[in-house]
């Protein structure tokens, strides 16, 4: 942990509950500044209530996930693409 953030490895338990691959291998392009790599990398914040996954190269917010009673929330307006890979 990095001043106050944690790795893109913090999304997996939640993003698994909307993904059934394991999208923190996916490559995200950044809508902001387009550079690519796999959401592990994303600088995440805001845990437990919420999370934000910021791009490591331009600090844009990639995606934000929350909890409520009503429901989860994925806002992945900063992702320009997410490409999942397959098994072969």
């Amino acid at each position: 942990m990095t001043d106050g953030h944690l790795d893109g490895n913090a999304l997996a338990g939640p993003l698994s509950t909307v993904f059934t691959a394991e999208v923190t291998t996916a490559v995200a392009a950044c809508a902001g500044c387009g550079r690519s790599g796999p959401l592990a990398a994303a600088r995440v914040y805001g845990a437990p209530m919420g999370y934000v996954a910021r791009c490591p190269g331009c600090d844009q917010v990639l995606l934000r996930y929350a909890e409520a009673p009503a429901g989860t929330t994925l806002d992945m307006r900063g992702i320009a693409t997410l490409r999942l890979t397959t098994a072969d």
